[in-house]
């Protein structure tokens, strides 16, 4: 399913453990509660895109509760649609977000008529502000997805040929994302108008995500068109980022573009860095350049000193690496989906739980959630119908194969069901003390929620497939002209490249870029993908040189004045 250079060993078990189990899962008990899920999330999925199809199309997002419509990619901010042009009928957004769903529930006929019309009437040349991000994860990722899905042959997706149709309008788009990047550091503006560029007297803050989580859809654009300028300017907007680091490796969330100067000095793993993190590890597996295996080693090692306690994450000062909030973000529910990507499942188990121990609670994930008072946010008690947790179940349930993990999804499905769901569509929720709706049905619900969902319950499409997800759930195969260098050794049923480590002791599992279970030696317990054990198993030691490296914070052990290895130096 994932395929990255060198760090496939734990992909490849992935990989292998998947396919295993799949022979033998359609005679489990299981099997039948996850056929029942299945066609429940199809039907979700149906109710809300047909109602959107009926009341909102083609613009951007559906209002279910006055089944009406709403141009959100060009509201984002301050922007009200009275600022729109009159004849601005959005950019179908909800039908671009669920084309790679519509494949991987197999209606073909309805993926074909939705790429037919978008060829023949969306047209990007509007005088309409939109958010940068937004649009590439969304609109430009929806775009390059949906035709390298249409562009493999072997899917059959097309009754006819599929004749690119969907390529001039990615690389239309692209160009008009250009302008954005003309700065004096390289990082691009936050707003952009499609028809008329950077605006006289426009914002010059943006966030460390905006400007950090492009490289997937714009360097795709770039290997389909053979045209490098697409990810030459996502390219140079994040390693000018890297380039800001703190001493700690760590980041801001906001920053102006024009100095390369940070403006808010805290951040974490949630809203605003999330996908700036995630982006480092995926592009790493998608274009195979080892800069990006280093830049994600060296960050995730700083998230886990600096943001961790326990199974939660908090957020830090990126200078002093001193806790600012602790709060939990439905945002940050991503975070375990990546660690399995890793092998860091132990982690990535911990947390996912905690998380889903609040849903059960609330019986949704609400926004913000203060972990040192162990209450919601005063303000920030909405759920915008977020995928984040159904995504890291499902990523966690491909590496465990833990039936715990259906549990998990059908309770997420209920709860949507009961909750959310109206005769327009599905609703956001304004307060979830009280569960008071708010009339909005997001893109990234047929996009992501539904999509992860039902890969939980019937992961067909990825099986002899590697696919990386972008952070919209946008499938990009992962291929190996993409990458810089032909792999070392290649398994062709999975296309997995797999490097082979000279055998070091005393190094992290990380380091030798495998999984921490083939990292063992006998007698020692690997638990993440940062553990190095200390030399000997009672703990005692000489000098620092034997002691190793905590499994949960990453930090380096040292030895005491009694001869015991521990964390005794913060």
């Amino acid at each position: 399913m994932f395929s990255p250079r060198h760090y496939t060993t734990c992909l490849l078990l992935f990989l292998l453990v998947l396919s295993d189990f799949s022979m033998s899962e359609s005679q489990s008990p299981w099997a039948a509660k996850k056929k029942r899920m299945r066609e429940k999330v199809r039907n979700m999925f149906y109710h809300a895109y047909d109602n959107y199809m009926t009341y909102a199309f083609p613009h951007d997002e559906l209002k279910p509760l006055t089944k009406t419509f709403t141009n959100s990619l060009s509201e984002l901010g301050n922007l009200k649609l009275e600022h729109l042009p009159q004849d601005y009928n959005g950019t179908a957004l909800t039908l671009i977000e669920s084309l790679s769903s519509l494949v991987i529930m197999g209606n073909n006929t309805e993926f074909e008529r939705a790429v037919l019309w978008l060829s023949e009437n969306l047209t990007f040349d509007v005088d309409a502000r939109i958010n940068l991000f937004e649009c590439n994860i969304r609109v430009l990722g929806g775009l390059v997805s949906a035709h390298l899905l249409a562009s493999d042959s072997s899917k059959k997706l097309f009754q006819g040929a599929y004749n690119n149709q969907l390529l001039p309008l990615a690389e239309d788009l692209g160009k008009r994302f250009l302008p954005a990047f003309n700065t004096p550091t390289g990082l691009p503006y936050a707003w952009i108008n499609l028809k008329y560029g950077v605006m006289e007297n426009e914002t010059t803050e943006t966030s460390t995500s905006g400007c950090g989580s492009l490289i997937l859809e714009m360097g795709a654009l770039s290997k389909i068109t053979g045209d490098p300028i697409y990810e030459s300017v996502a390219l140079r907007a994040l390693r000018k980022l890297w380039s800001m680091q703190s001493s700690l490796t760590l980041f801001g969330t906001t920053l102006d573009v024009t100095s390369g100067q940070w403006i808010e000095y805290s951040s974490g793993i949630g809203a605003g860095v999330d996908s700036f993190y995630e982006y480092l590890l995926k592009a790493h597996i998608l274009f195979g350049k080892e800069d990006f295996w280093k830049m994600f080693h060296s960050a995730y090692v700083a998230v886990q000193k600096y943001f961790r306690h326990g199974p939660w994450y908090h957020e830090a000062d990126m200078m002093t690496g001193r806790a600012t909030y602790w709060q939990l973000t439905s945002l940050q529910a991503f975070w375990p989906g990546l660690q399995v990507l890793i092998g860091d499942v132990i982690a990535a188990n911990a947390s996912h739980r905690e998380f889903f121990h609040v849903w059960k609670r609330y019986g949704v994930l609400p926004e913000r959630y203060l972990l040192d008072h162990q209450m919601l946010h005063p303000t920030e008690k909405y759920y915008p119908l977020r995928p984040e947790l159904a995504e890291s179940t499902f990523y966690l349930y491909q590496a465990t194969k833990d039936p715990w993990y259906i549990e998990v999804g059908e309770s997420i499905v209920n709860s949507l069901n009961s909750y959310t769901k109206v005769e327009g569509g599905f609703a956001s929720i304004k307060d979830v003390t009280t569960m008071q709706l708010e009339d909005h049905q997001h893109s990234f619900f047929l996009a992501e929620t539904c999509k992860y969902l039902y890969l939980l319950f019937d992961d067909s499409f990825v099986h002899g497939n590697n696919y990386i997800f972008t952070t919209e759930g946008h499938p990009l195969p992962v291929l190996s002209t993409w990458h810089e260098e032909l792999p070392e050794a290649y398994i062709p049923t999975n296309g997995t490249f797999v490097k082979r480590h000279p055998r070091v002791n005393r190094i992290s599992a990380m380091s030798l870029q495998v999984c921490p279970a083939m990292n063992l030696k006998s007698g020692q317990h690997i638990e993440s993908v940062c553990h190095i054990p200390d030399a000997r198993s009672d703990y005692r030691c000489l000098t620092d040189e034997d002691c190793g490296v905590d499994a949960s914070t990453c930090r380096q052990r040292s030895c005491s004045m009694a001869g015991y290895c521990g964390l005794w130096v913060i």
